[in-house]
């Protein structure tokens, strides 16, 4: 019995109160089932009585007890127990509980999947760097985590987008293309420009497309060399990252709101709703009504839009393109616009605290990492993941919560051990396919199931576990935290191992297959298709041999 079957039968359970009694106990929007902390307390507990007797004029624990009564004579429950002051203990029959093996099987990559977020309409923006250098070190976490921010929210349910936001506008592309034209000419790079063996790369690409730029004069070829060289560099991030496993659904360009009129749009569009004002020649946003430190200078008094200005007008364009929620996943550096972005949603009309998230990531570091050759000055991601591989960096990096620093041992994601979290779940799985392959060769086969064969102490906890993932994965999308996937997963991996120490999948010798042998056969089967689906959402293979 699953958890989604649980809550139904649960519903019924009050259904049928309610027409007995003749009253109107009403079922919670949101129906909890959960695991007790204790597994003396059953297989599940739900809170429904404490959520809906006052209501209902009744009280909990003499609702509880009524409720655990028609719960017990359901088909699969083996009891139903009433805790403190109106809690339900359920216990779950063995073949019940025995028979969810065979249902994770048979839903495949769909088990873990959900609706709870099927109304969410998301946009969601990461890395986002600008295209005048290679992504590096800090870049590696944001791609990591919001890629699999990105997966848990898709598994819940949401309709999402995401998103990469291109800085292509302002001084800074100026003085990317003055670098490249620098070194076009053989001369060393202006000061404040882009240093690297990167820019004299791009330069000596550009020459090799265009020979005929070497005698032309640098005011004539400018704007083309800035935009090749932006090209090549928006070329290498975009290669970096789908070498990386992150895909962007839209590329969005800061400089087509400059190009479209988009800015001076916004900013009238804020001012129709009355939180726009003018002083001394400069136009402003008055961002300290919705809990700003200050109010936001959207264009200058010589007439040129601050970058605040772009962000409204990205932020207006967000919201016309139908997306209710706006994610935005920012750098330690951006604490300070929290506020800000939060009163620009409140001055558009949204509601600050529905309609846009900031989640704020912090730094990470990495023992005995050396600076990239081609960029100099920053350790690359490209540079990261040949060290390390994708897996090790993803898993390492999405495993811990976004806001808390991050230090990462080389030796430990190397290491074929058990201190290795990526190795100790990979590991896990392609034992899971290794048992597999060994019963299938002695002859063990899955058509003899029999759930109620499932007795042991290891196989319950494992079944547990299991039934468990759909609601890590809800929770997860919920909290936009990812990590909560990857601590199951290696907690699942523990009780795995544990419960292949304990019991045979494969007969001993030449005894012949038991019902109980093809049970377990499918128990290891639903236990690698829970690890694989968990480890896809975290963006990392599921290995069947290691």
């Amino acid at each position: 019995m699953t958890p989604e079957e649980l809550k139904l039968a649960i519903e019924q359970a009050i259904s049928a109160y309610n027409e007995t009694h003749g009253t109107n106990v009403e079922v919670p929007a949101k129906l909890v089932v959960e695991r007790p902390k204790s597994r003396d307390h059953g297989d599940w507990a739900t809170n429904v009585a404490l959520q809906t007797a006052k209501k209902a004029g009744l009280q909990p624990r003499e609702l509880a007890t009524d409720l655990a009564q028609i719960l017990s004579g359901v088909d699969g429950i083996d009891k139903a127990e009433v805790a403190g002051p109106g809690f339900l203990n359920i216990t779950l029959a063995a073949d019940a509980a025995g028979k969810l093996a065979a249902d994770i099987v048979s839903a495949g990559r769909e088990y873990g999947r959900g609706e709870s977020l099927k109304d969410s309409t998301i946009n969601l923006e990461f890395v986002s760097a600008n295209p005048t250098g290679p992504l590096h070190i800090g870049h590696t976490r944001w791609a990591a985590l919001g890629d699999a921010i990105g997966r848990v929210l898709k598994a819940a349910g949401a309709t999402v987008t995401t998103e990469y936001y291109i800085n292509d506008a302002g001084s800074q592309m100026d003085t990317f293309a003055n670098s490249v034209l620098a070194r076009m000419r053989g001369k060393d790079v202006p000061e404040g420009g882009y240093p690297g063996q990167y820019i004299a790369d791009i330069a000596r690409e550009l020459l090799s497309r265009h020979p005929e730029w070497n005698d032309a004069k640098d005011d004539e070829i400018f704007d083309q060399v800035k935009d090749e060289a932006y090209k090549v560099q928006l070329k290498d991030i975009s290669d970096t990252l789908e070498s990386f496993g992150v895909h962007f659904d839209t590329w969005f360009s800061e400089r087509t709101l400059h190009d479209t009129g988009a800015i001076t749009e916004a900013v009238e569009r804020l001012r129709e709703q009355g939180h726009v004002f003018e002083n001394e020649g400069a136009i402003w946003l008055r961002t300290t009504d919705f809990g700003d430190d200050k109010d936001r200078v959207l264009v200058r008094s010589d007439g040129v839009p601050t970058y605040f200005a772009g962000d409204a007008a990205y932020y207006l364009n967000k919201r016309d393109r139908g997306f209710d929620e706006k994610i935005y996943l920012l750098g330690a550096d951006h604490h300070g616009y929290v506020g800000r972005l939060k009163a620009l949603a409140a001055t558009a009309g949204d509601d600050p605290d529905r309609n846009i998230e900031i989640l704020i990531g912090q730094l990470i570091s990495v023992n005995g990492a050396r600076l990239s050759k081609r960029a100099g000055n920053i350790i690359e991601l490209r540079d990261l993941v040949e060290w390390l591989g994708s897996d090790a960096v993803r898993y390492s990096l999405a495993r811990t919560p976004a806001d808390s620093p991050l230090a990462l041992d080389p030796e430990v994601l190397k290491s074929a051990s058990n201190d290795n979290p990526v190795y100790y779940v990979q590991y896990a799985h392609a034992r899971a396919k290794s048992v597999e392959r060994k019963a299938t060769s002695a002859g063990v086969s899955t058509d003899s199931f029999d759930p109620a064969t499932l007795q042991d102490p290891t196989e319950a906890a494992l079944l547990s576990a299991l039934a468990d993932y759909p609601r890590v994965v809800a929770q997860a999308a919920q909290l936009r935290e990812p990590h909560r996937v990857a601590r199951y997963l290696e907690s699942l991996a523990g009780l795995f191992h544990k419960w292949y120490d304990a019991c045979r999948v494969t007969p001993l010798g030449d005894d012949p297959a038991e019902p109980v042998h093809a049970s377990r056969l499918m128990l290891d089967q639903a236990t690698a298709t829970v690890l694989s689906n968990g480890l896809d959402l975290m963006g990392v293979s599921a290995p069947e041999r290691m």
